[in-house]
């Protein structure tokens, strides 16, 4: 990815729900404690989600663990947060979320250098024989890497 480059949270249910077409890096408006929370690693993407409003991206559902010693300060965990992204970006996207099928999925959220940003992917979601599919390539993948270990270890 680059220098400086820590990953916070990931979200995997997204790579197996979806097919991801493209992705965009995005910055999060975000206030002090939560940065500080997300610096302990106290962030979940399981059940967030994206929309698009007024020309505007909104990550909803993000849970950003209160910080501990943030008291007065600390902001509601599930609070709607912007995204910060260029027009065009927005607009681009925004245009093929139109067309059927597509749909804007948080991926992870990682520090770069000291900026918390958010990679986002434009996705297609799967059917259920794709997904099954999926399965089926996992685990004959454990089972070689099984079959591997034993045959390594005589």
């Amino acid at each position: 990815m680059g220098e400086n480059f820590k990953l916070i949270a990931n979200n995997k249910k997204a790579y197996f729900d979806y097919f991801i077409e493209e992705k965009y890096e995005a910055g999060i408006a975000l206030h002090g404690t939560e940065v500080k929370s997300l610096r302990m690693g106290k962030c979940s993407l399981k059940e967030s989600f994206l929309k698009i409003e007024k020309g505007e991206v909104f990550i909803y559902n993000m849970h950003i663990s209160p910080y501990e010693k943030g008291n007065i300060f600390n902001k509601d965990p599930l609070r709607v947060k912007k995204l910060l992204m260029h027009k065009y970006e927005i607009n681009k996207i925004a245009g093929k979320i139109v067309q059927k099928g597509y749909t804007l999925v948080p991926l992870q959220i990682y520090f770069k250098g000291s900026l918390v940003k958010l990679e986002i992917g434009l996705a297609r979601g799967k059917k259920l024989y794709d997904k099954r599919e999926d399965i089926a390539k996992k685990d004959q993948r454990r089972e070689a890497e099984k079959d591997f270990k034993v045959k390594n270890l005589y």
